[in-house]
């Protein structure tokens, strides 16, 4: 889809052009900044092959959810037949990075909205669930005959024993983002918010708090700060072993979605290598003692 097909669908920009448009970044989608008649906006464009396994009537109602919230920018235009949406742009705020989540304030920052998105969203259309997440990805792997990491048996036997051990201690679902990428937050330095909810779905909210760990590459000091930051105190032990499990279901998930937008042809990045480095990071956190204590924690 090009810009100027998207802004003759979008009513309050079908005046513009798109020539002063800037590109912004994006792993799978194309984003672009325009200048609107009432302040700056975000348009995005959504990336070819997306509707295979995203659903975007659930993501509208949740994009509409977390703008209640006030944990999203606002959302002022949405299409579900393909994604197309429109958002205000957060003026002084700053996309972050795993650099930038150097910064312990940062951390707070982001636990902070996660947890006001956790209690104050109202739920979602549909539930986020790992197992047949990863299974849907490894089948339409399987399906187009794409190469997988070596080891994929093991780690899978070990991901099953998991998420077995995690459905035994059931905990009460609410409306999470289930892709928290540092990109996906921004940052005003006096409040944090969450942005593009195409996987969003009724979870475990430790989920979230894993998955952001990983992708923000935090130590074990910076993993404390957020789980204590989250709960306004020391954490229930059990929630802390439910996220260091989920940061390595995270990596196995979103292995396979990365080797998938390499069979895809995404000329973002180079998503083999991606999907390799998420796939044994997943591997190396298994065979830590600290994943060992988390599972039996859970007994």
């Amino acid at each position: 889809m090009e810009l100027a097909d998207a802004l003759a669908r979008i009513s309050f920009l079908r005046h513009l052009d798109g020539a002063s448009a800037t590109r912004l970044a994006g792993l799978t989608n194309v984003n672009y900044l325009l200048r609107a008649d009432d302040g700056d906006v975000v348009v995005r464009l959504p990336g070819i092959g997306t509707s295979d396994y995203i659903d975007r009537r659930a993501e509208e109602i949740a994009a509409a959810s977390t703008t209640r919230a006030g944990v999203n920018a606002e959302v002022l235009f949405f299409d579900a037949t393909d994604g197309l949406m429109v958002t205000r742009f957060v003026a002084g705020s700053t996309v972050m990075s795993p650099a930038l989540f150097g910064d312990l304030g940062a951390v707070a920052r982001a636990a902070e909205v996660m947890r006001r998105l956790h209690h104050t969203a109202d739920p979602f259309m549909n539930e986020f669930t790992v197992a047949p997440a990863i299974a849907n990805f490894k089948a339409t792997l399987m399906e187009r005959g794409a190469p997988l990491p070596e080891g994929c048996a093991e780690v899978e036997r070990l991901a099953d024993a998991a998420l077995a051990r995690l459905a035994q201690h059931p905990v009460p679902l609410v409306p999470s983002h289930c892709d928290p990428l540092c990109e996906n937050f921004l940052d005003t330095g006096d409040r944090m918010y969450l942005i593009d909810f195409e996987y969003a779905g009724n979870f475990d909210p430790m989920w979230d708090l894993g998955d952001f760990s990983v992708e923000a590459s935090l130590s074990p000091a910076q993993d404390a700060v957020l789980l204590r930051a989250y709960f306004g105190q020391d954490p229930p032990a059990d929630q802390g072993a439910r996220m260091v499990m989920y940061k390595a279901l995270c990596d196995l998930m979103w292995a396979y979605w990365g080797i998938l937008q390499h069979i895809n042809g995404n000329p973002v990045e180079d998503f083999w290598a991606y999907g390799l480095n998420r796939f044994q990071r997943c591997e190396r956190l298994m065979q830590t003692s600290a994943y060992a204590e988390a599972v039996a924690r859970l007994r």
